[in-house]
């Protein structure tokens, strides 16, 4: 793409109409970007265009949106195997990478924010080794802004930076990453420090001369909070020598800026929100030197704990002081659990914690109140998903638990005590003091210990038991849902949390009350009750066994049902994910009568039909296709005769989302077909093989998300319609998808998945005119793959070939490929790599099939393959005789990179799931099989095989096959 005036216009008009209300607008101007985005320079030309002060700031900022989701897509690869004709040319790459630290310093800040991320894309994948250039860039710009006091500059440069240290918080500590901080730590520690200095010494003197403007001291202390960020970021991974001996003169700013008050800024919401935020800076480094160089920061720990404790005594409730006031807490309650705990240990120290910092905070704000009501899902998000570490409530309780490691007897008392003057406060007033109740549940819900990993939860500060009943049970029987909501759903999540303790006998008659709050007005109150309903059916006794079944549900199972639906017609509840997740929970326990089944199967098809006009709630979309799934499966697997009225509910849908093209719904769509196949009888209906033509066509198959959903379709149709898969070329079709497939690293299991189900369904005359095309494939792929997976799919399509179509076939077939291929696979592949199979059907079918070579195939009986008889026997005997762990070497799996936003991805369906079938149920135990073979072989043969195991097992298999010989009474003669 040339520079020119008509680019110029072509791209400024397309980010004019991205900008546009109308929808069709938008997305032909998309498309033209989408479109240009291939060419060459179309990222140079947009950031060109960021660049021409000309254009109207709207598109430039636009434009630099786009730039900045350009490089993240094109920089780098964003896995292995994906093609490199799609990113930016080097050429490209440099001459952006040598304009971009100009014009980001240069740019408004709106424009300047893009810039700064899109050049922290380049710096993760090329900085420093590939971007030399950068820091000496960045220095020098840094050190002329510094003389010129240019705090615009200044903060642009820190934002950039900041944003490329961050990587030394999240990544793993490795040499490349070391080396890397080091080159940074060498670079940037003195310059950092340098304007760190002197900003503080301008802080101090405007501050002081009186006549100093909120204008003017407002960068200074947004460069602090940068400095602050990026001591973070690179003292994160280890304590570097150079801050090590300059920890004085940081920490003397850190103390001044948590102990002094500055007026000038402090008499507005705007100004107090930068100070916290410099303020909740500082607590964070004194937090992570707290965790980490406890020894070095321990003379200055005194002074920071009595600044942190004055600080939080000052932090009103408003929201917008939630921020500080949570990294301060923190702070404590990082020395609380340290050695120097004893700073809790002085007299009245802990109940004036109590009183001054965990109970104001742990009281209802209205803030809390405000979310409750207005942002349901927020509120959920942070009061029963545990993403509330970030808020004072939780945090407050933190630093209960903290002190609690030490104190444990003095917490448990203290905060009982608190309990039942809170309770006491409710019962004397309880429509004004209801709060209070809320703060007693709050605190014995927070406090609670939960069991690792498990369920289970217990308490030291009530007995649940008692406490349940008289505190609890009363907010659940109450006759109006709608009264007192937030305390409603404090009631319900302590019912969630307890519910182990909770005896059935009780659970079971409160039952009635859950299913009457799914239909509360309030948001969280219907869905604390849908989840608290869900959790409860998934409670097991000590045995394993499920504490709630069917009988248990079936007496409410009509208005429970009628309730959950109706619930998903509150406002703000359409799609609400734990509603739609009791539902599926439900339909997976009750027992399913026709009215259930047409009710559900109904009011699940029209929700359907609505999302798929919009799919915006991932969660909640997956749970309502798994409740169609599972559904189905119970319904239909007990009685077929609900297949076509299934069928003629769910075809509109599954449809549309095909016709469409509902990209984020396919994979679902593809499994519930499958599943709906695979519970029909043959023939299969003509409906259905319309839509095998559908699967059967390349266009199909471009979209990687699709694959493993639509080979679960094509192995439902291969295995269903084998005699139709015969007709007009369609097997040709299918082993071109299985090529395609096989070549590519992220889907060659797949490839091996339709492999085996051709195998396994079709005969054999009908798959001989291709198999030597199959071998050829599999062959070539396995010249430049030889990984341990690659290798065991591989060795379990052989194994089955040779069970569906003996061995003599496996081994011509093979060998005209190219003669004596197999001694080779054979020798290279199988017998090495026999042991890395796992998965019980999967180890008894390469076992067996390893067996019939040895004891069936004339190539391997032969007296010139002595040695492969030998080395496989080997293998099979470790196979069979030694548990997983001691012989499986597992690659390591490689982590995902990419950075990607939203994008339709395969989620498997539980319910929808393809069953795993045995090709040998004849044969119930391998190790009986193998030696009932070598011993009716050895008799054939006596004397003849004692030698060669002698000469090739190893000694620890020798004893284990004597062993196996004698427990199955079959001897080697």
């Amino acid at each position: 793409m040339e520079w020119n005036p008509e680019t110029l216009q072509f791209l400024s008009q397309c980010f004019l109409h991205t900008l546009s209300p109308e929808r069709e607008a938008r997305r032909r101007a998309e498309a033209s970007l989408l479109e240009a985005s291939d060419r060459p320079n179309y990222g140079l030309a947009v950031l060109r265009l960021v660049a021409e002060l000309s254009i109207d700031e709207q598109i430039r900022q636009a434009a630099a949106v786009n730039f900045k989701n350009h490089l993240k897509g094109r920089w780098a690869p964003a896995s292995s195997d994906e093609a490199h004709s799609s990113l930016i040319p080097d050429g490209e790459k440099e001459q952006i990478k040598a304009l971009i630290v100009t014009l980001m310093l240069s740019a408004s800040p709106r424009i300047q924010s893009q810039l700064s991320e899109a050049l922290a894309v380049i710096g993760k994948h090329d900085f420093p080794k590939a971007w030399p250039a950068l820091f000496p860039e960045l220095i020098s710009n840094l050190q002329k802004a510094l003389e010129a006091s240019d705090y615009t500059s200044i903060n642009g440069i820190l934002g950039t930076a900041n944003t490329i240290f961050k990587k030394f918080r999240y990544q793993y500590k490795t040499n490349d990453l070391l080396l890397d901080l080091k080159y940074c730590l060498d670079n940037f520690a003195a310059p950092l420090l340098e304007i760190f200095l002197k900003t503080a010494a301008l802080i101090d003197s405007t501050a002081n001369s009186g006549g100093a403007s909120a204008i003017t001291i407002r960068p200074l202390f947004e460069s602090q909070r940068l400095c602050c960020r990026i001591f973070y970021s690179l003292n994160f991974q280890e304590l570097p020598e150079f801050f090590e001996d300059h920890m004085k003169e940081w920490m003397t700013e850190f103390r001044k800026y948590l102990t002094i008050n500055y007026p000038v800024l402090e008499n507005t919401a705007d100004g107090v929100a930068l100070v916290d935020e410099l303020r909740a800076a500082v607590c964070e480094n004194i937090n992570l030197y707290m965790e980490k160089n406890e020894e070095e920061f321990q003379g200055y720990l005194n002074d920071f704990a009595s600044a942190v404790w004055s600080l939080l005594g000052n932090v009103s409730q408003v929201s917008s002081r939630d921020q500080l006031a949570v990294t301060a807490i923190k702070f404590l309650t990082t020395v609380s659990t340290s050695v120097h705990h004893a700073l809790f240990a002085g007299e009245g120290v802990i109940p004036q914690i109590c009183q001054s910092i965990v109970i104001p905070n742990v009281r209802l704000r209205d803030e809390d109140e405000e979310l409750f009501e207005m942002n349901y899902v927020e509120f959920i998000r942070r009061d029963m998903e545990g993403s509330d570490l970030d808020t004072r409530r939780r945090i407050a309780c933190e630093l209960l638990k903290g002190i609690a490691t030490n104190y444990k007897k003095q917490v448990t008392d203290l905060v009982s005590v608190q309990i039942q003057h809170l309770l006491s406060s409710f019962a004397a007033n309880p429509v004004v003091n209801w709060k209070d109740k809320d703060c007693a549940i709050y605190l014995v819900v927070s406090l609670a210990t939960k069991k690792a990993g498990g369920t289970s939860v217990s308490t030291d500060l009530v007995d649940v038991q008692t406490f349940f009943g008289s505190v609890i049970v009363p907010e659940l029987q109450s006759q109006d849902v709608n009264g007192f909501p937030m305390l409603k759903a404090g009631a319900l999540k302590f019912f969630t949390m307890f519910r182990n303790h909770i005896s059935k006998h009780v659970a079971v008659q409160l039952f009635p009350d859950l299913i009457r709050f799914l239909v509360a007005e309030s948001n969280v109150v219907h869905s604390y009750a849908a989840s608290c309903i869900e959790k409860l059916l998934l409670v097991k006794e000590e045995g394993g066994q499920a504490r709630y079944i069917s009988v248990d549900i079936s007496p409410f199972l009509g208005v429970l049902m009628q309730n959950l639906f109706n619930a998903l017609k509150i406002p703000d509840s359409e799609e609400n994910q734990y509603i739609m997740k009791c539902i599926m929970r439900v339909l997976g326990v009750a027992d399913i009568s026709h009215e259930i089944a047409r009710d559900c199967i109904a009011a699940l098809t029209s929700k359907l039909g609505e999302v798929c006009k919009n799919p915006k709630n991932p969660v909640f979309n997956h749970y309502l296709f798994e409740s169609v799934a599972i559904l189905v499966k119970r319904a239909c697997e007990r009685d077929v005769s609900f297949i076509p009225a299934f069928e003629e509910s769910l075809f509109p849908s599954l449809q549309t989302i095909l016709t469409d093209d509902v990209t984020e719904f396919l994979p679902y769509a593809f499994q519930l077909l499958a599943q709906l196949v695979e519970l029909n009888r043959p023939p299969i209906p003509p409906s259905y093989m319309q839509i095998f033509g559908l699967l059967l066509s390349p266009d199909s198959w471009k979209r990687s998300s699709n694959v493993p959903a639509l080979v679960r379709l094509l192995q439902a149709f291969l295995q269903k319609a084998p005699n139709e898969l015969n007709q007009e070329g369609r097997l040709s079709q299918v082993l071109g998808i299985f090529k395609k497939l096989v070549s590519s690293p992220s889907s060659y299991e797949q490839g091996f998945f339709v492999l085996n189900t051709v195998i396994e369904s079709l005969e054999y005359s009908v798959i001989a005119p291709y198999v030597c095309h199959i071998w050829a494939a599999l062959f070539a792929e396995l010249q430049s793959r030889r990984t341990i997976k690659f290798i065991k799919s591989l060795l379990i399509f052989m194994s089955l070939f040779l069970v569906k179509h003996g061995s003599a076939n496996l081994v011509d077939t093979v060998n005209a490929v190219q003669p004596n291929i197999f001694q080779a696979i054979l020798m290279q592949f199988w017998i090495p790599n026999l042991k890395h199979i796992t998965g019980a059907i999967e180890t008894k079918l390469t076992a067996v099939a390893s067996t019939r070579l040895i004891c069936e195939s004339p190539s391997l009986l032969d007296a010139a393959a002595v040695e492969h008889w030998g080395k496989m026997l080997d293998s099979i005997v470790t196979l069979l005789s030694r548990p997983e762990q001691d012989r499986v070497e597992e690659e390591p799996e490689m982590p995902d990179i990419a950075e990607s936003g939203y994008t339709a991805t395969f989620v498997r369906l539980f319910s929808a799931g393809k069953k795993e079938e045995d090709p040998l149920t004849d044969i119930k135990d391998p190790k009986e099989f193998l030696v009932a073979s070598l011993a009716k072989l050895s008799a054939l043969y006596p004397g003849r095989f004692i030698p060669i195991i002698s000469q090739y097992l190893d000694q620890a298999n020798q004893a284990a096959l004597l062993e196996l010989c004698r427990f199955y009474n079959c001897p080697i003669v």
